[in-house]
């Protein structure tokens, strides 16, 4: 592993420069050089030492052949941003009161997105900590910080990353990034991150001054592509796997989002990725790591295990139940939203299968596109109704509780909450935040200039839009109005709406939480094309929830039967009115909904849109 190494004796430092001739630490104080220090190069191209003089805390760069001052690339620390010193970092200074902390499997992974910067007032790691109580309450079982890794500027998405090894000065030290993860383990959470090695950002990118190997000659539409085919790409991927492991053994995170996976280029007869996680694993045995893609390609290889051929990944995020989802409410059309319909019967077949697309035509990229999900358990796809990319990649970062009303969102929400996949929450929408989350930066001159633009082409080319006028990504005003308003949770439609997410996922949890969620007891079915249903079967009582996503309408359980989609015994004792979404306690202005489960099989009067959670004990 590279990096600064404090040890009792001094500071050793490890550093692959394989077509340097020298290269120097240079010890710094206030930014002001004090002292150089030669490191000596060995046959693999690593340049090693250690350095009496310089001690935990103390500031360095390095110099490459007498020539290049550059950070560290493998800095754990940067106080002055990504183009100053590196700090020495002493990772066993902290004290971990963890140990009872025994990790999270999948099936119970109910996550929650955050970016640091905009889910508090500082936005910081401190106050996120100030936070894990009210997230404890809301029933989340895991949180997912986007990108860490320091980056240019004061406020980024952190996709920009450069810094691979130092979490962002801006939100906190090492060490209280630790104090985060340690706390939320005492809550009870699992801590995800979000991690990018398709590529690394442009301003404050030195690793091409150690190495010509660490970069693909093609770039991507967002920095610099690793090697992971070419030359040398063996050093490229020990950095890249070291990365992981230094998260996972000195921050003690319980796994990862694999950021854009399906922009890794690599050619290779042993895929990157699978190394990763086969790495990972093998490294680490016994323990409890979640590890997750973002994929648009629907290749369901990510996800099954190295011993049947696949990536060994835990889940895959599935933009296919998204996107249905939000043709259905808001009908729109334009962009990636041309492959999808309006239909609730293929918002069935994608939380049946895990995902819409398996091999069939996809108009928006011209070429087929998925594969089979057969067999896969529910477990292995995120799903979500909001995330950063969904919101932050339209112009004005709108919400979809934004763009539709109150009651389809919370018949949505049921439908989501209460599906058989791995769910994700992105921060604020338990309680319908009114801030947007948009997309900003806080690049120098000669990166700012060319944003504006990118962003119109990227809108035009994602969704159709011509997006003329937009928030500048570089006004601070951007990030500020993507800050969350913790103070909503005053006003009674928001606190409402937060007991509503409360409740589902305590339903979830209790009720579905067990050995559920593979296909031998869940179904799902549509009606009329305007009611979804959900069911659960057990051998002594039913889960059912019925939703209107459109326009309510009559429903009678009767209906259901006779076209052999249904499950379990038809011979059912009591029914229970567990939920309903258009509810007083949920609503300050609730649509009018009657259940008559004093019959065989309850009938249902929706009134527009509505979710309804009911259960039947067996006879």
């Amino acid at each position: 592993m590279q990096g600064a190494f404090p040890t009792e004796k001094g500071t050793c430092f490890r550093v692959w420069a394989p077509a340097s001739k020298k290269l120097n630490v240079i010890h710094v104080a206030d930014e002001h050089r004090l002292s150089a220090y030669p490191l000596m190069k060995n046959q693999d191209g690593f340049f090693e030492g250690l350095i009496p003089e310089i001690k935990t805390n103390d500031l360095y760069r390095y110099e490459i052949d007498g020539e290049i001052s550059a950070p560290d690339p493998a800095s754990r620390y940067q106080p002055l941003g990504v183009n100053g010193p590196s700090q020495v970092v002493d990772s066993s200074l902290f004290r971990w009161t963890d140990a009872n902390w025994t990790g999270i499997e999948i099936k119970d992974l109910i996550l929650y997105e955050i970016h640091t910067g905009a889910f508090t007032p500082s936005g910081c790691f401190a106050q996120i900590r100030e936070r894990l109580a009210f997230l404890k309450n809301v029933g989340v079982t895991g949180i997912e910080l986007m990108p860490v890794a320091d980056f240019p500027g004061e406020r980024n998405w952190g996709y920009d990353g450069v810094s691979l090894y130092a979490p962002a000065r801006c939100y906190g030290s090492p060490d209280e990034l630790r104090a985060l993860v340690n706390d939320a383990h005492g809550w009870g959470l699992a801590v995800l991150l979000d991690v990018v090695y398709s590529h690394v950002g442009i301003e404050g990118n030195y690793l091409e001054f150690f190495s010509p190997y660490y970069f693909s000659e093609s770039p991507s539409p967002w920095g610099m592509r690793f090697n992971l085919d070419g030359l040398q790409n063996n050093r490229v991927r020990e950095f890249l796997i070291d990365n992981a492991l230094y998260w996972l053994n000195e921050y003690h995170f319980d796994g990862f989002r694999f950021d854009a996976t399906h922009a890794l280029k690599d050619q290779s007869q042993a895929p990157f990725l699978k190394e990763m996680t086969s790495a990972l694993r093998t490294k680490l045995p016994g323990r409890k790591i979640v590890l997750i893609a973002e994929d648009n390609r629907n290749l369901a290889d990510l996800v099954r295990s190295v011993h049947e051929g696949g990536f060994g990944l835990d889940a895959v995020w599935s933009d296919d139940f998204h996107h249905q989802m939000r043709r259905i409410l808001t009908d729109e059309s334009d962009g990636l939203f041309q492959d999808y319909t309006n239909k609730i019967e293929d918002l069935g077949t994608i939380i049946r299968r895990g995902w819409l697309y398996s091999g069939q035509h996809s108009a928006y990229e011209g070429k087929p596109r998925g594969t089979d999900p057969t067999q896969l358990a529910p477990s292995k796809f995120v799903f979500s109704l909001q995330n950063h990319d969904q919101i932050g990649n339209h112009p004005r970062g709108e919400r979809i509780h934004h763009l539709v009303n109150w009651p389809q969102y919370r018949a949505a929400l049921a439908v989501h909450l209460l599906s058989p996949q791995t769910p994700l929450l992105f921060m604020g929408q338990e309680w319908g935040a009114a801030s947007p989350f948009l997309y900003f930066t806080d690049h120098g001159s000669k990166l700012s200039a060319n944003i504006y633009e990118g962003r119109k082409k990227e809108f035009k080319h994602l969704f159709g839009i011509e997006a003329s006028a937009f928030p500048d990504p570089q006004a601070r005003s951007t990030f500020l109005s993507s800050k969350l308003n913790w103070d909503e949770l005053d006003i009674a439609e928001h606190a409402k709406l937060l007991k509503l997410t409360r409740e589902l996922i305590s339903l979830r949890r209790n009720k579905l939480l067990r050995p559920v969620g593979s296909q031998e007891n869940f179904n799902v079915f549509t009606l009329d094309d305007n009611f979804l249903i959900l069911q659960y079967d057990w051998v002594t009582e039913s889960l059912w929830t019925i939703a209107s996503l459109k326009n309510g309408g009559r429903f009678n359980i009767a209906s259901c039967y006779g076209n052999q989609k249904m499950l379990g015994s038809i011979r059912y004792g009591k029914w229970e009115v567990l939920l309903v979404t258009e509810n007083s306690l949920y609503s300050t202005n609730p649509k009018t909904t009657t259940i008559d489960v004093s019959k065989i099989f309850p009938v249902i009067n929706f009134d527009g849109p509505t979710a309804v959670v009911i259960e039947a004990k067996k006879i």
